[in-house]
This record gives structure tokens, sequence and C-alpha cells, in this order.
């Protein structure tokens, strides 16, 4: 168990007044006791307001877990076995069946049907919806974890320079994609996820869009983003290649971007609402014509992502409406793009400021045209 972690968990228990918290949702169960495992089978991570943690679920998980995390109290069960019937069980033999139980609804561990069963087996105890918290205890990060991201950040600018020392045009879109997963891989990257690498058009779309038989040609947009993982932790960067000459308007497009966002960066200091941070960037590219409209988010949390169906994690989001204050050592990924070029920096909370821990110069680069 991470005992810092523990103690933050174990205080918003505190203020919610429950007696134990149910951790089923992926991040959290990482973030809290080493171990991450995915959801095959129903797991879970019971940690009571006084006395140990402990862990139930399947046996076949049963001895990476003890590996991973070998002060934490373990019970499994077999895969032809209820295992909502087993957690239960777990918790009415420790005297918790009439406890109140904190529950992250928000978590993708609490299906419908994993809540049906949970509270079939549990009638006689007390829920507390606390929707959310699995993400807002994470939402600062601890020096090691900062020091995770600052090694993925170094890969992620490694990797974008290898990109425009070797690729040119006539290369497949797969061939880059190639290059960056074994640029990670040799620099120490959990896996070889690249993040999306396509060509681009358009204002935002090419942002999550695929087609890797495509060949770069002369003039083409290259947009690649960088998402390497180090113990699970994600920086993220975003860089267009221009493949020959870049062309006056482009180069412009790329200087304003640059200097709109490197605005936002200066006032991204603890205190500071959301909504104003995101206003820095999306007003002036629509006041300046960039774009017509504007309707994704320019920023959201970055930190530890694990086997989860979320590539990307919104919890604190930069948008219009968004009300949250900005906290020393939160770590955003923050975005801008337009007309087919899209920037973007891993940065941290400072009181100076937004601490860029992507290091690449920001610039438009270019890649020979053969």
């Amino acid at each position: 168990m991470h005992a810092e972690a523990l103690m933050r968990l174990r205080a918003a228990m505190q203020q919610n007044t429950v007696d134990i918290m149910l951790v089923d949702h992926g991040e959290l169960l990482a973030w809290l006791t080493g171990f991450t495992v995915s959801e095959t089978l129903y797991r879970a991570c019971l940690v009571p307001l006084n006395g140990e943690p402990w862990m139930v679920l399947r046996q076949l998980d049963e001895a990476p877990c003890r590996t991973q995390s070998p002060t934490l109290d373990v019970e499994s069960y077999r895969d032809d076995q209820d295992a909502w019937h087993t957690v239960a069980q777990s918790l009415i033999r420790r005297g918790y069946q009439q406890a109140r139980i904190g529950a992250d609804f928000y978590s993708y561990g609490m299906t419908v049907h994993s809540w049906q069963q949970l509270s079939r087996y549990l009638p006689d105890v007390t829920w507390h919806d606390l929707t959310g918290l699995s993400d807002r205890l994470r939402s600062v990060k601890f020096p090691a974890e900062i020091a995770a991201l600052r090694q993925a950040a170094a890969i992620a600018d490694a990797t974008m320079m290898a990109i425009g020392a070797e690729v040119e045009g006539g290369w497949r879109v797969r061939d880059v994609a190639a290059l960056a997963a074994g640029q990670f891989l040799q620099l120490g990257a959990d896996t070889g996820e690249t993040g999306p690498i396509v060509i681009a058009s358009g204002d935002n779309g090419f942002l999550h869009a695929s087609g890797h038989e495509q060949r770069l040609e002369k003039g083409d947009v290259l947009h690649v983003e960088l998402i390497p993982k180090v113990k699970h932790y994600s920086a993220r960067l975003m860089r267009p290649y221009i493949v020959g000459e870049i062309s006056a308007q482009r180069a412009e497009v790329a200087a304003q971007l640059i200097a709109i966002q490197d605005q936002q960066f200066t006032a991204m200091k603890p205190g500071m609402t959301a909504h104003d941070v995101d206003a820095i960037v999306r007003d002036a590219v629509l006041s300046r014509g960039l774009r017509a409209d504007y309707p994704n988010i320019t920023g959201y949390a970055l930190g530890l992502y694990t086997r989860t169906p979320r590539p990307s994690d919104f919890s604190c989001s930069f948008y219009p409406n968004a009300q949250w204050l900005l906290e020393e050592n939160m770590v955003f990924h923050m975005y801008i793009s337009a007309q087919g070029l899209a920037f973007s920096e891993t940065v941290r909370v400072t009181p100076a400021g937004a601490e860029r821990l992507t290091n690449l110069p920001r610039q438009l680069l270019s890649l020979p045209d053969q």
C-alpha cells in the first residue's frame, strides 16, 4: 500500500462518514496498492477507516498481487465462483454486514450489474455515493508521480526528434507509427502504444483519426501524437510535420497557435479557475478567425492509466463552464489545433505558471518530400 495515498483516501472517507471504501476503479487500485489487473472478473480492494485494507480477486491473479503489493492482505476465488458473492462474504466475515460503505458510482468497475449483485448479497449495508472520488484523489501528484511523468515526457521528446530525423515523403503512416513504437520500447516506455499518427486536415477531426496505409506526399501535414507511459504514467505531446516546404500561410497559423497557447501556460497558476484558463485559447482562436467553432476542450488531466476503457481522463478538463480551481502539482495535457495543425504539451501547475515537462522546441516541423 502507498501510505500517502491511503492517508488521502481515509481523509475523504472520514469527511463523508463512511466505515469502509469499496475500491474497484482501475487507476485508483493501482495508485493505492501498486497492483493493477483487468476486469475479466470483478475485483475490489476494501479499505476500512480503521484497520488493514484487503483485496478480493480471482485466484489466478493472487500471486502477482502479493508480489506487487506484499503488505496487502489478499483473498481469492476460483474462476467458477461468484466474484460479487465472494466480495460480499468477505465483508460480512469481517463484520461489515451493516456498515456504511462508500463507492464511486462513476467507476467503470461499478457497472449496473455489479451494483445489483453487491446490493443483493449485502441487503443491510448503507451505500454512500462518492461519485468521482477515484479521480479527484489523484488530481494533485506526488513527487514520485511527477518523476514518472518527466521520464515519459523525455521519451516523447526523443521519439519526436527521431521521427524528424528519419521520416521522409513516401513513407507509409504505418511505418512512422512503427518507428515511434520501437523508440518507445527502446527508451523504457511500458508499451509501444503511440497515440494517433495520421495525415491531418480540418480543425480537430484528425486528432482521433486513423489511416495507417496512406503514404506521405509533398504538402501533407503529418500529425503525430505521442503518449508514452512509464510505470503507467502517461505524458503526451503533439506536433505537425509538413512534408516538403512550409508555406508562409501555415507558418503564420502555427506561430499564432503557439503564441496563444504560451499565454495559456503563463496563466496556469494555483487558484485559477479552469474556465478562465480555457478562455485564453478558445476566445483568441475564434476571434482571430483561425477556427469557426471550438467544440472540444483545450486540456485534460494526465497521470496514471492502467487497463481502462478510457484513453483520456476528463475528470479535470478545460471548457467554458468548468468551475474547478487549479492546484499546484496538477499535471495536464494542453492542446490547441486549427487548419490541420495541432500542438500540445504535458505541463505541471506551479506558482509561476505551467512548467513544461515535454521540452521539444515549440515550432512547426518539416520532413523531406523524398
